[in-house]
């Protein structure tokens, strides 16, 4: 089943962020889920940009794949894609069957970032 959607955020606030995700949970619609970074470092040092092609091809893809199916597909090394997809399984990115395929539960992931200049 599809959650449909993901927010994933950067602050240093991650209490805010536990609230908000409280507050999505009660909510009578469906906010989807949101996943916070407390810095840009943090942010690209985990979704590289082999990592977002991953999830880009399972999204793309709509179903589950296994590791060597998708490394395949990608054009990269299955212990490679094998490394990336479990670093995506535990930041709740991708799933795992219980036949061990993967899969992507949303269908929109929406990066949100914003700068200011301190007042």
């Amino acid at each position: 089943m599809s959650k449909c959607r993901l927010t994933i955020t950067l602050g240093l606030d991650w209490r805010g962020a536990l609230r908000q995700a409280g507050k999505a949970a009660t909510a009578s619609t469906d906010e989807g889920e949101t996943l916070n970074f407390e810095t840009p470092a943090a942010f690209f040092g985990r979704l590289t940009e082999r990592r977002w092609g991953i999830l880009q091809a399972m999204q793309h893809d709509g179903g589950t794949v296994g590791v060597r199916e998708l490394a395949r597909r990608l054009g990269r090394d299955v212990k490679r894609v094998h490394e990336d997809a479990a670093e995506l399984v535990t930041l709740g990115l991708l799933e795992r069957t219980e036949a061990g395929a993967l899969r992507c539960p949303f269908c929109d992931i929406h990066v949100d970032m914003h700068m200011a200049t301190a007042a």
